[in-house]
């Protein structure tokens, strides 16, 4: 059993963030910091490493449930709920971030909020962004979650949600579970669906955004809304 108050000084994770800084630390060390403490026969360390391997990562533990946390020994609801909190606030710092950006010639950041808020789920979702003329972020939207056939996602939902909102412009982003982000032949079906009539309405769509926890693919950027949408799906 790796007890924590027999490690040296040096090597024990509150010390060691002291010293050198949180960054310094491991993420086995960063969660065993929020853990605190371990159980009869387990350290935090331990517990830590126990919540890693039971969700394979730091992205298993953004997608389980507080219930789903809790049945890893020496995780009580008040932990599962601070880890949470935490994961919670990193996406919220992503987002702000990208809230500052002209999202269009600097798309990084905006890319790096939207793998942590939908990149890394294991169910398909489908968001728009909504900008301003300026191409800030004025809000965002979950329109659809689950398994999510492209071709049969509602044009009317999303362009009456833009109107809602008052927006100049609009981003279309969805995840692929699976990690593959090569746009199929219905992501380009809708995208030119939704380019035709953002045309007739005045409100364009910029792009086609798909992202996985930590690739992405643009249409824009990968020049296929300048191509011939009927050779493309064919």
């Amino acid at each position: 059993m790796e007890l924590i108050k027999e490690m040296p000084m040096s090597e024990r994770p509150r010390e060691k963030a002291w010293r050198y800084g949180v960054e310094s630390l491991s993420t086995r060390e960063l969660l065993a910091l929020l853990i605190r403490c371990g159980i009869k026969g387990r350290s935090a360390l331990e517990v830590a490493d126990a919540l890693l391997k039971k969700t394979n990562g730091l992205n298993g533990i953004a997608e389980s449930t507080i219930h789903e946390l809790v049945k890893v020994p020496g995780i009580s609801k008040t932990k599962a709920l601070e880890i949470k909190a935490c994961l919670e606030l990193a996406k919220r710092i992503g987002y702000e971030t990208a809230l500052q950006q002209n999202v269009i010639s600097s798309p990084k950041d905006m890319v790096s909020w939207l793998q942590l808020e939908i990149g890394a789920s294991q169910q398909e979702v489908f968001l728009v962004v909504f900008l301003n003329t300026a191409h800030h972020i004025l809000s965002y939207e979950i329109l659809f979650k689950g398994t999510i056939n492209m071709s049969m996602v509602s044009a009317r939902e999303v362009f009456q949600e833009a109107l809602l909102r008052n927006a100049a412009a609009i981003i279309l982003v969805h995840n692929h579970p699976s990690g593959e982000i090569t746009p199929s032949k219905e992501d380009l079906f809708t995208t030119f669906k939704m380019i035709e009539l953002g045309e007739m309405m005045d409100l364009p769509v910029l792009d086609h955004i798909i992202v996985s926890k930590n690739r992405y693919f643009s249409l824009k950027h990968a020049g296929l809304l300048e191509k011939d949408p009927e050779k493309m799906i064919e």
